[in-house]
């Protein structure tokens, strides 16, 4: 064989290979229909190695149905998802009691199927009276296997999964159902991690996780060398670790390059540029390209790391597009504008069952103020907020609003709301002034949150959570308050109703009162941080990022936590 043969042939080897390890994962012609309705159609996308995939789309667009046919758990219509023979894939688990008998560390272990079935057979060998010759060979090839993949360090590794994502090494011979429900998150996410997969999918995995935890598992992230296909209603979270955008939009699935903010900024502009019909194409691409290289050189400044900057730098300005998505006009209007004399709290405390939620609570609210409430236990802010409107009793202190202070209170638990059989514009009209409760006024407020045409005559106790929260939002707009009282607001919104309503709230020249486990909205938003713990509080004025990485306050929490 010639030299140059030999040559051609490493070369096409050397292709061939390249190709698979670039397209670890592939769907192909891919189409869903559910009877008449067509979720998505024809969709040829490609995953490739080193790379973080954020799929975005409004709620019911099928962002977790795609995910579901990525992992083999749901069959398309039509089409097939192709995955490099070999490559192992891992999937954040959504049934929380699937693993109730188990301890916590084999929970993480049985993650890495493979290595989990060589562990218990290894075991069963063992285990025998009797040894045979077969079971010795048997053995051996086992223990070959077993330490490629790394087994001996299987345990300690899943331990240190489980205590970077904050559960104790007491807990890690427990069974799982003698955890809480948080805990249970973070074990099956330690489990879809486990192991260094090919390809991890992951469905809403900053869920239920604190600050440090979620930022643990964005560093995490950041340094995985394989394939990440995640959905996130959390803007920081996709910010910090994609580069790629999926989007899901009127039955077609685009892929973008960079994160959500870049792919949310770029949509907007190109739409603008739409509109803008007298501009020329020359000037529209260059304004397209300042912007991607403004945005890469912000990009630097980030945690992603260069190679991911680079990626934008790359990017064609035809690959550029507007979003088709509605986003909702969130609009606070005060009917009155506040006085000076805002809101005091004096020395409050209240407990529940037992356990002391809030001691001694005393601050003053300044007009203006945008305040986050932290706590480690959300039941304490959602009490502190339903005393401030009266619906419970604080077990000592007072609190005092200015006389010109009318407020629009937004709770986390809205069921009380929806019980009746009213449609949308009987709902909402009971909460109008009786000069306000005109029809056409009343659609006004529902067109807002984009209930329009026959969809004002929906029953509202058959809404779903995310139509409930926008009907709520409709309720607030109404209602004109000049203090905003939001008990996590973006619980149950898809990302253009979470986007609309931060940038409302930015723009809100009245005062806010809130609560919320959004990274972005709470950073965006507040300019002063009040922590309650059982012991006391911290009250500070700066923003979220300041004070989760202030030292001081770090020594404070210690103080009032022991």
């Amino acid at each position: 064989m010639s030299f140059v043969r030999v040559v051609e042939g490493v070369g096409l080897l050397l292709i061939f290979a390249a190709y698979f390890v670039l397209n670890m994962i592939a769907a192909n012609n891919l189409s869903l229909q559910f009877g008449k309705r067509v979720l998505f159609d024809e969709v040829n996308i490609k995953f490739t190695a080193g790379n973080c995939y954020g799929v975005i789309g409004a709620n019911g667009a099928g962002k977790s149905t795609f995910l579901k046919i990525l992992s083999g758990e749901l069959d398309p219509t039509r089409g097939n998802i192709s995955i490099e023979p070999g490559k192992r894939m891992a999937v954040l688990r959504q049934n929380h009691h699937e693993f109730n008998e188990v301890t916590v560390l084999d929970t993480v272990m049985m993650g890495h199927s493979r290595l989990w079935e060589i562990m218990k057979e290894k075991d069963m060998i063992y285990e025998k009276p009797e040894f045979s010759e077969a079971d010795g060979i048997r053995a051996s090839e086992l223990e070959a296997e077993f330490a490629e993949m790394n087994g001996w360090n299987a345990q300690s590794d899943a331990a240190a999964l489980l205590s970077g994502l904050g559960i104790d090494e007491e807990e890690h011979f427990k069974q799982v159902k003698a955890l809480s429900g948080n805990q249970k998150v973070r074990v099956l996410l330690a489990q879809a991690i486990f192991g260094n997969p090919d390809i991890l999918i992951l469905d809403e995995p900053t869920n239920d996780l604190d600050i440090h935890t979620v930022m643990w598992l964005e560093d995490f992230l950041l340094e995985f060398k394989n394939i990440v296909i995640v959905v996130s209603h959390d803007r920081h979270f996709l910010d910090t670790v994609c580069t790629h955008i999926v989007d899901i939009d009127f039955n077609v699935i685009r892929l973008f390059t960079g994160n959500y903010s870049f792919w949310y900024q770029s949509s907007q502009l190109a739409l603008a540029q739409r509109s803008a019909s007298n501009k020329k194409a020359e000037e529209k691409k260059k304004e397209l390209q300042e912007f991607i290289a403004r945005f890469s050189a912000n990009a630097s400044k980030s945690r992603q790391a260069t190679s991911r900057r680079k990626l934008l730098e790359k990017i064609n300005v035809d690959d550029i597009r507007p979003s088709t998505r509605r986003y909702p006009a969130i609009i606070y209007q005060q009917k009155r504008t506040a006085g000076d004399q805002i809101l005091h709290v004096e020395n409050l405390s209240f407990s529940m069952g037992g356990n002391t939620l809030i001691r001694d609570l005393d601050f003053y609210v300044n007009k203006g103020d945008k305040i986050a409430f932290l706590s480690k236990d959300s039941l304490t802010i959602t009490s502190l907020f339903q005393i401030l409107v009266g619906e419970i009793k604080p077990d000592r202190g007072s609190f005092k609003f200015g006389q010109t202070i009318t407020t629009a209170y937004l709770p986390n638990n809205n069921e009380a709301y929806f019980k009746s059989n009213d449609n949308l514009i009987d709902w909402l009209r009971q909460f109008a002034d009786d000069e306000n409760k005109d029809e056409v006024y009343i659609r006004g407020f529902l067109g807002k949150m984009l209930f329009s045409g026959e969809e004002v005559f929906k029953r509202c106790n058959v809404l779903s959570g995310g139509e409930k929260v926008r009907c709520m939002i409709s309720r607030m707009m109404l209602a004109g308050g000049n203090l905003l009282i939001l008990d996590e607001p973006t619980n149950h919104l898809d990302l253009e109703s979470i986007t609309a309503f931060n940038n409302a709230l930015k723009d809100f020249p009245g005062t806010v009162l809130f609560t919320s486990h959004d990274h972005e909205f709470t950073q965006t938003v507040a300019n002063r941080i009040i922590e309650i713990t059982p012991n006391g509080f911290i009250d500070k004025l700066m923003s979220y990022d300041e004070y989760i990485s202030s030292d001081k306050v770090s020594e404070q929490k210690v103080l009032l936590y022991a």
